[in-house]
C-alpha cells in the first residue's frame, strides 16, 4: 500500500476509448484522484463512481481516474451508460493494483 506522503507509483493503461493513459503526464499539471474498484456495472462500484460524477464540479483542477479489472469497452458502456465525465483505466492483468498494494 503506498502511504501518505510517498510518490504514487507511475503506470499506464489503457482507458476507456483504448488510448494510453500514463499517471506521470500529469505531474505538476493537476491534482489527480486515483481510485480502484472491483468491477463496473456493480451496485456498490456504481455508487461510487456516480458520486464522483456528482461532485465532479467541485474537483477543480483535479483529474479523476477509475482503475479496474474491466476492459476498455467495458469501461466506455459504464461511462455511457452513466454519465461519467472521467476516465476509466483498465488493469485487467491487475498490475496497477500490484503497485499500489490494493486486491491482495
Amino acid at each position: 500500500m503506498v502511504k501518505e506522503g510517498n510518490k504514487a507509483p507511475d503506470f499506464s493503461g489503457k482507458n476507456q476509448d483504448g488510448k494510453s493513459v500514463r499517471l506521470s503526464s500529469f505531474k505538476a499539471k493537476k491534482n489527480v484522484v486515483l481510485y480502484f474498484y472491483p468491477k463496473d456495472m456493480t451496485p456498490g462500484c456504481t455508487t461510487e463512481a456516480c458520486d464522483f460524477r456528482d461532485l465532479f464540479k467541485k474537483f477543480k483542477n483535479t483529474i479523476i481516474l477509475g482503475v479496474s479489472i474491466d476492459s476498455p469497452e467495458r469501461h466506455r458502456k459504464f461511462i455511457e451508460k452513466y454519465g461519467l465525465p472521467f476516465e476509466l483505466i483498465a488493469d485487467e492483468n491487475k498490475k496497477i493494483a500490484e503497485k499500489y498494494g490494493v486486491w491482495q
